[in-house]
């Protein structure tokens, strides 16, 4: 199994290379950046499983970070790393969507803690959310069945995969080598092939997208699920 992704975002260059440490000898795989313009880019872009975010970042702090992840990344996982301790930015924090707030100074013991607590209640929300709504659309992970305007379509394995994991990211587009790698388990190294683009095809037919609004290809960059028109 894949170890899961953190993201660092701390511009104190100790605390960041003493979280880091921590997380890489524990078995995570680990990002990291030192400002908030990088953070936040990595943020917005990058696949991981989990932010552990500064509040007091140069160029866009915590709260400007958590402001966007609000809008187009809904539901990932944030623990804020802070020394500000005040009760208000503690409540603003998890008010914006953050899953924990861990206080200056910490032990490395109590941070992987946190981490492995909110990384499991993560995944217990995943596991959950197997309907979703998209654009007036019910789909529904667990039975495979696509319901719009009164019809049903029946979805197969790979093509649950492929909308799972899009919606997963949010507003960001997957590039065709990540959903190989993640929904069929291949390493497309020196691999040409368009099965990607055939599923995309497939789904956006079930789902009564012929104006591509829903499954929306990114020039460039792969394909994106829009779930709000």
């Amino acid at each position: 199994m894949e170890s899961p992704t953190i993201l660092v975002v701390e511009d104190d260059a100790a605390v960041r290379r003493g979280v880091v440490d921590a997380l890489t000898f524990t078995g995570y795989t680990v990002l990291s950046a030192e400002d908030g313009e990088s953070g936040k880019a990595q943020a917005l872009s990058a696949r991981y499983d989990l932010l552990l975010l500064d509040l007091i970042l140069p160029h866009f702090s915590g709260f400007e970070i958590l402001e966007a992840l609000k809008k187009e990344r809904p539901g990932q996982a944030v623990i804020i790393l802070s020394a500000k301790g005040e009760e208000n930015d503690r409540v603003r924090g998890l008010k914006m969507g953050a899953d924990d707030y861990v206080v200056k100074p910490f032990s490395a013991r109590e941070l992987l803690a946190r981490v492995d607590a909110v990384l499991r209640r993560t995944s217990e929300r995943k596991v959950v959310a197997e309907m979703l709504e998209v654009q007036g659309r019910e789909i529904d992970l667990t039975s495979g069945v696509v319901k719009f305007k009164g019809k049903e379509e029946d979805l197969s394995e790979r093509e649950m995969g492929v909308l799972r994991y899009l919606f997963s990211n949010g507003q960001r587009a997957v590039p065709r080598e990540e959903l190989l790698r993640h929904v069929w388990g291949i390493e497309t190294k020196n691999i040409e092939t368009r099965t990607v683009d055939m599923h995309i095809a497939h789904l956006r037919r079930k789902l009564g997208d012929e104006a591509q609004g829903i499954l929306q290809t990114v020039r460039g960059k792969g394909y994106r699920l829009v779930k709000q028109a």
